[in-house]
């Protein structure tokens, strides 16, 4: 069988749950990629992509005809849009290593005041203006807490791109709603990710915090 076509109709049955391997392997694309990122690692990107792509199949269930018919399609536009932004933080973070490959490909800072009101203002601001779009194309209920997932994960995604330490707290933010979001709709292998990223991101953000301060001492000249 092609590999591609096997990995579009597999399917794991656990008692009478039925989930995509495709979502599965999705998510550990996305896993991948969130450990390139906790290292500041080029590669994270592109291999993000590949998940951003499997994703997206699976969450417009209803029209792939896959085994949930559930559409999430903030879950959905999010994977399209993962992937215009990685392509940015790619590039971003290729140039920021000058030529040098085994160099981390960012340093992390803290945003300004200024970055974080615009980042809060766009979070609930988008949320707002989405939610009633979601719900005009028929995306599954609750349908804020699917614009919220939207909208956080894109500030996350530029945030990281941005080298701001705070885009780990919005993962946080975005995973707290999408735990119950998902699992309310049976997308249970998302689901599990986005528990287990829960915790990822909390040692992403202490990992990047000390990064930030090694930095910064040594921008800092030695008191004489």
């Amino acid at each position: 069988m092609n590999p591609i076509a096997w990995l579009f109709d597999a399917q794991l049955v656990i008692g009478d749950q039925v989930i995509l391997w495709r979502e599965i392997v999705g998510n550990a694309f996305g896993l991948a990629s969130a450990l390139g990122g906790l290292r500041r690692k080029v590669w994270a990107w592109p291999v993000g992509i590949i998940g951003n792509a499997l994703l997206f199949t699976v969450f417009l269930g209803a029209v792939f005809g896959t085994p949930n018919p559930v559409n999430l399609l903030g879950q959905a536009a999010r994977q399209v849009m993962f992937i215009i932004v990685s392509i940015y933080g790619w590039i971003q973070w290729s140039r920021n290593r000058h030529g040098d490959a085994s160099a981390p490909a960012v340093t992390p800072r803290w945003a300004t005041g200024r970055e974080r009101i615009l980042l809060a203002v766009l979070l609930v601001g988008g949320t707002l203006a989405l939610t009633p779009v979601f719900r005009a194309l028929g995306s599954f209920e609750p349908v804020w807490a699917d614009a919220w997932i939207f909208v956080g994960s894109l500030l996350a995604t530029w945030g990281m791109a941005r080298g701001w330490t705070e885009f780990w707290l919005i993962w946080v933010a975005v995973d707290i709603v999408g735990v119950p979001l998902l699992l309310s709709a049976g997308y249970y292998a998302s689901a599990l990710l986005y528990l287990f990223y829960g915790v990822f991101t909390l040692i992403g953000f202490v990992t990047w915090m000390r990064v930030q301060r090694r930095a910064d001492a040594e921008r800092t000249p030695a008191a004489s």
